[in-house]
């Protein structure tokens, strides 16, 4: 079993906390604990680093940020549990594949609990409910590490996505966990800490 240090950052900006990552990562001792961090942005488009800027459709006040992540674009706001895994997945001996398989697994179970039936794409990583996407997943994968990770609407504006291809898909819909059932963002978090903590990465 390996310990997992969890964080919880509050609200921070997006390009404050990529470069926390970055140098994190780069610092990293094999040996170091991995760590989670939660944390919800203020309004952001992300481009993935090969993402298209054709997939932003409008150009309003939200600024658009161009970061290492792999994907297209997405969007960030308040109401939006993201989720940052910093781990060695050298030490774990997997791959990206079998890195994004477990994620999708977490989140899925944890929307389980709330009876909502969430389900994968194939080649379109993320969770989906029917049609709609509720969580993206964007990672960067260097020195054997992963970080970010894995963003889900709990409670949010989702208009912005209305400017966007979300994920570069053309007229993909969005969805959120309180247009389904009604949870706290609070509670929503403490399940995802305690799916983490009780799977630990062990399995995939």
């Amino acid at each position: 079993m390996i310990d997992l240090k969890i964080k919880d950052l509050g609200v921070l900006d997006y390009e404050e906390v990529w470069r926390s990552m970055v140098e994190a990562i780069d610092n990293r001792p094999q040996q170091a604990l991995d760590e989670v961090w939660f944390v919800q942005h203020p309004p952001v488009y992300t481009l993935g680093y090969a993402g298209s800027e054709l997939n932003v459709l409008a150009r309003d006040e939200i600024p658009i940020v161009r970061s290492d992540r792999g994907g297209q674009v997405t969007y960030h706001g308040p109401g939006q549990l993201v989720v940052y895994f910093l781990i060695n997945i050298k030490r774990l001996g997997w791959g990206p594949k079998k890195l994004i398989f477990y994620l999708e697994e977490i989140f899925i179970s944890l929307l389980y609990k709330y009876d909502i039936e969430a389900k994968r794409k194939k080649g379109a990583p993320g969770i989906y409910v029917g049609d709609r996407k509720i969580a993206s997943i964007g990672l960067k994968i260097k020195h054997g590490f992963c970080y970010h990770g894995v963003s889900l609407n709990i409670d949010m504006n989702l208009s912005p996505f209305d400017d966007i291809n979300t994920c570069g898909f053309n007229n993909l819909e969005v969805t959120q966990i309180n247009d389904l059932t009604k949870v706290s963002f609070l509670q929503v978090k403490e399940d995802v800490k305690s799916l983490l903590l009780d799977n630990n990465f062990k399995a995939a």
